[in-house]
């Protein structure tokens, strides 16, 4: 894409009412608006991220049988009245339509299970997993650590449906592999512990991904010898004990959540009389599991985690673009020599950003002009591509591109006819691990 045309602009103010380095950085680079507190436009190159973290998501629920569904946001009344909760789930917004009611969907329990039942009535009917990825709305009190905490965000929710224990078991930790996997895919699994926490009313923990970050909001002690850890919350319940091998040896980290799962057990398959018929004909309501996470918190938390004093680090499994391809050439209205060097930089930049789409390679061309290099590199660096490939007066004198990554202050150069084969091999070796 070339940059001249993309929607938004970078900026060098920082919002005077964002705290949290997430929502500073993504506002200034042009990722996300914000409309009011706990509540963010995602724009074009925010929207290219969550794609990329939704895509990586969307591959590794299918891996492990998930089926793609899309749920409404609208919910009646009395599907929240059926499970006790229209009156105890304290972040329910709600709405009134003349003598009927209505939810925003904070969660989809209430919706799954009564449509779980029109099409499962036999135990050879299940285990079935069913995700979606859409947009949820709390009431949030406290949306003020940017994505981190909102009132209305993107997430991933995906509910198992089984005929017992033993089965709901597997398939959970089926499913902690599999976050474990979208977790280092998103490049954060070295920084994200699996988080006792407590459990519902079907089992005594259930499970939160805790990844480690000064901004996080949550409290774990994390044990040193099994990598797991415990949520303060169940900390003293837990008499400060790995709960997983028993040690003492937990050292305490801030965290913020990124995803959690439950097994719900029957909680919600009862109230909607959501049951089959097992082999010898008798009646059995069917154990239900939910596994969630939430996509712009996810991305908030990667900026948490890879940025520095001049913008954000993207990992290139999630980055906007792979590339940040920028010409350095004289300004407009020169004349002679530095005319025809001009010239000769656009002309060679041109045909490496054809080369770059030819090859699938995804590159923002920063063809702007009027902006000083400073201004560019100012910006690229805020911007958080994860290599920056420059074309000047110096390096076409050498026949070459200076490439440099953004999470390193190492430059090379290569030559402009290996270019391509040379951020291929790039771009394929291994991630840089997040810092905290």
């Amino acid at each position: 894409m070339r940059q001249s045309q993309l929607f938004t602009k970078p900026t060098k103010e920082t919002p005077k009412d964002e705290v949290s380095i997430n929502a500073q950085l993504l506002i200034r680079g042009g990722f996300i608006d914000k409309l009011m507190a706990g509540v963010y436009s995602i724009l074009p190159l925010g929207f290219l991220v969550i794609k990329k973290i939704e895509n990586i998501i969307r591959e590794e629920m299918i891996a492990i049988g998930g089926q793609e569904v899309f749920l409404p946001s609208l919910h009646p009344k009395a599907n929240w009245e059926q499970t006790g909760r229209w009156e105890t789930y304290k972040d329910l917004y709600k709405a009134k339509e003349n003598s009927k009611e209505y939810a925003f969907g904070p969660t989809h329990e209430e919706i799954i299970a009564p449509l779980a039942k029109k099409f499962i009535s036999s135990y050879r009917d299940i285990p079935i997993y069913l995700f979606q990825i859409q947009n949820k709305f709390r009431k949030e009190l406290r949306a003020k650590s940017g994505l981190l905490r909102g009132r209305e965000f993107l997430m991933k929710d995906l509910y198992s449906f089984h005929i017992d224990e033993a089965d709901l078991d597997s398939y959970y930790q089926r499913a902690q592999k599999a976050y474990f996997n979208i977790f280092n895919r998103c490049g954060i699994g070295d920084k994200t512990y699996l988080t006792f926490a407590s459990g519902g009313t079907f089992s005594k923990y259930s499970h939160e991904f805790q990844t480690l970050t000064p901004a996080g909001e949550d409290i774990i002690f994390i044990c040193g010898k099994c990598r797991v850890a415990v949520n303060r919350e169940i900390s003293e319940d837990a008499k400060h004990v790995c709960p997983e091998c028993g040690s003492k040896e937990l050292r305490e980290e801030k965290a913020v959540e990124v995803g959690n799962i439950f097994k719900l057990g029957t909680r919600f398959s009862e109230p909607f009389d959501l049951y089959v018929l097992n082999e010898r004909g008798d009646k059995k309501s069917v154990l239900m599991g939910c596994y969630g996470i939430g996509l712009q918190r996810l991305m908030g938390t990667i900026v948490e985690i890879y940025h520095d004093e001049n913008g954000i680090i993207w990992p290139e499994q999630v980055a906007p673009f792979k590339i940040h391809l920028i010409p350095l050439a004289p300004r407009a209205g020169l004349a002679g020599k530095d005319k025809k060097i001009s010239g000769q930089i656009l002309e060679k930049t041109a045909k490496i950003y054809e080369d770059l789409q030819s090859n699938k390679i995804e590159v923002l061309y920063d063809d702007r002009e009027g902006e000083s290099a400073g201004e560019k590199f100012a910006d690229a660096d805020l911007i958080g591509i994860p290599y920056r490939a420059v074309v000047s007066e110096k390096t076409i004198a050498k026949n070459c591109v200076e490439i440099k990554k953004r999470s390193e202050d190492k430059i090379e150069l290569i030559k402009i006819s290996e270019t391509i084969s040379n951020l291929k091999t790039q771009i394929s070796k291994p991630q840089l691990k997040a810092k905290i």
